[in-house]
């Protein structure tokens, strides 16, 4: 995005001329204009930022008036922007919200780019009346624990493999796109809100760009900064630059659009939405335009955010809503990679932008060190913390595969114990911290398990036997691991299966057997009881039945005993399966195992 964006080669406007006289304000007014009155031939005045913090007047002329252009009920006023700025940038992203005015009456916000490279600056204007809506409806309650609904194998936590055992089937959250903003047709589309990432590189952000461009927000890496603790003192007004922040810290993700309308405890902005998902809990912060840069590709304002003065708390289709004094809920975010001096961020907590944010926040932690290389694996021990309940802890080793680097399986296997929690069914958890550390390993750790063989091929019950596996790690001498077994003293006599495998196939093996409904502390349970990726693990499967109720497996249960947790079964809290699993044993290795094979043993 930015290197085409710079292709076009961009010209910054030119500064203000010193001793210039200070600026004229947009009015200070709470009246508002009738829609009904708007009508082709009117002359307006828009007020935007195109550099520092004081808003500049634009003429506008009203083309007229589009009904139901936006959705049903939604009109949209076409006008068509005069003067030299505008003239020269165009319709600019970051200009949405830009409050137009006539008579001294707020008529709207600039909110829609009409065409894709239009020679003339038409815009459309959100009408203030269906701003409003947003400021005056009350938001709708949210339950403060969702009913628990039903979840196909699929989508359960505990059926979701490691990242690193399925690259190919995480990697989908990469280049998978959520839904996208309504938008009306392609040659009316909202004015894009930039989304400025800083501390990021160019590298993060085409790997993660499409995720955010599919909900209308368009990435871009070093044009911009952020600076908490910079006070500005000049006040919000309407016209003034406004960013919500989706990270902040040593890493910081944030969103820059226009203020339509201000009164003493809350504001408007964008005239359309930045992702449409109703409610909403995201820092707003003041911010400076460095520059606005123009070009036919796409022109957008150059953003330093500033101090925080609240958060936002609605995103709707005609407006964001801001509320002064307010702050928002963010998850606090630590990685250190090699014992360093730990990267410290904040991500906001909202159920579809947070895994995203999260994904590229700890991929740029981690990919942007002095450490990284293409051969590379990490160690990864990672904790997530939750109010009122036990931690989630995990240890894996994220290792290059042929699908993406180490850095990226890193980032995902992250994702795959944090979003079971984060998107639980069940009920909205308090996230209160994720710590990660890292540990850089050379090479590309990662392993083949080639072949198995037991050292006996009948045996009583309860006897000790060994299994022998040839190891064939990555671009290294084969390696020959021996691991005793103890078998069960309650075995059938008959074949027995005994599974050789690596953690990943144990834990969808194991998953096959759970209720189809599960509690968050259950689920909690089972993330922490999945097995390590750099283990291999011995696991007999008995012919006896077994129950599984929650998290919790009760093997060897006799079938005439099942008619007993019949009411479990039908609440979808238990499943019985003819077949139990009894783990028998396993070794460390230094590498990410990958696959299985199935052996069979006689017993007498």
């Amino acid at each position: 995005m930015l290197r085409a964006t710079l292709a076009f080669a961009l010209v910054t406007l030119p500064l203000a001329a010193s001793g210039q006289s200070a600026p004229v304000a947009p009015p200070a007014t709470t009246s508002f204009y009738p829609l009904a009155q708007v009508h082709r031939g009117q002359h307006a005045t828009a007020w935007t930022v195109f550099e520092g913090v004081n808003p500049e007047p634009m003429d506008v002329e009203i083309l007229g008036l589009l009904r139901n252009a936006i959705g049903p009920g939604q009109d949209m006023i076409l006008a068509r922007l005069h003067g030299a700025k505008p003239e020269y940038t165009g319709v600019v992203a970051g200009m949405s919200g830009s409050p137009v005015y006539i008579d001294g009456k707020l008529l709207g916000a600039l909110s829609y780019r009409i065409g894709q490279f239009s020679k003339e600056p038409i815009a459309g204007i959100t009408p203030i009346e269906q701003m409003l809506q947003v400021r005056n409806s009350p938001p709708p309650a949210i339950p403060a624990t969702p009913a628990t609904t039903s979840q196909s194998l699929s989508s359960r936590p505990e059926a979701q493999s490691a990242a690193v055992e399925s690259s190919a089937s995480q990697l989908a959250l990469l280049t998978s796109s959520p839904p996208a903003m309504r938008v009306t047709s392609p040659e009316v589309t909202p004015m894009e809100t930039s989304l400025v990432f800083t501390g990021f590189s160019q590298d993060t952000i085409a790997l993660f760009q499409d995720r955010f461009t599919a909900l209308g927000l368009h990435p871009v890496a070093g044009i911009g900064s952020s600076a908490p603790d910079e006070k500005q003192p000049e006040p919000i007004v309407p016209g003034s630059a406004v960013s919500a922040v989706l990270v902040d810290g040593d890493l910081s993700i944030a969103g820059t659009c226009t203020v339509t309308y201000v009164d003493p405890k809350q504001l408007l902005a964008c005239g359309h939405p930045i992702t449409q998902y109703g409610n909403v809990s995201m820092p707003m912060t003041k911010a400076q335009v460095l520059a606005t840069l123009a070009s036919p590709l796409n022109a957008f304002k150059i953003i330093n955010t500033t101090e925080t003065v609240g958060a936002f708390t609605q995103d709707r289709a005609s407006a964001i809503l801001g509320q002064f004094g307010q702050t928002a809920e963010m998850i606090p975010v630590t990685v250190a990679v090699n014992g360093a001096k730990p990267m410290r961020f904040r991500v906001l907590n909202n159920r579809e932008l947070t895994p995203q944010a999260l994904l590229a926040s700890v991929y740029q932690a981690i990919h942007g060190t002095n450490t990284y290389a293409s051969e590379l694996s990490y160690r990864l021990e990672g904790t997530v913390s939750l109010a009122g309940y036990p931690a989630v802890t995990f240890s894996t080793v994220a290792a290059q595969t042929d699908l993406a680097p180490a850095a990226v399986i890193a980032a995902l296997t992250v994702n795959d114990r944090f979003q079971p929690i984060y998107g639980s069914p069940a009920e909205q958890p308090k996230i209160t911290a994720l710590d990660l550390k890292v540990e850089t390993l050379p090479g590309r750790r990662t392993a083949q398990l080639e072949s198995a063989r037991l050292s006996v091929v009948e045996a009583s019950p309860g006897d000790e036997i060994s299994v022998e596996m040839t190891v064939n790690p990555y671009q290294s001498a084969a390696k020959i691991l021996r691991i005793p077994v103890k078998l069960p003293s309650t075995l059938p006599s008959g074949p027995v299966r005994i599974l050789v495998s690596d953690g990943a196939t144990l834990d969808r093996l194991m998953a096959q057997q759970l209720p189809t409904s599960l509690p968050l502390r259950d689920t909690i349970t089972l993330l922490n009881q999945r097995h390590a990726n750099d283990r291999v693990y011995v696991t007999v499967l008995d012919h006896a039945a077994q129950a599984v109720v929650n998290a919790q497996a009760l093997p060897q249960v006799p079938l005439s005993v099942a008619n007993i947790y019949q009411p479990l079964q039908d609440s979808r809290r238990m499943n019985l399966n003819g077949e139990s699993l009894t783990e028998a044993g396993s070794a460390p290795l230094d590498n990410a195992l990958t696959g299985a094979q199935v052996l069979t043993l006689n017993i007498r």
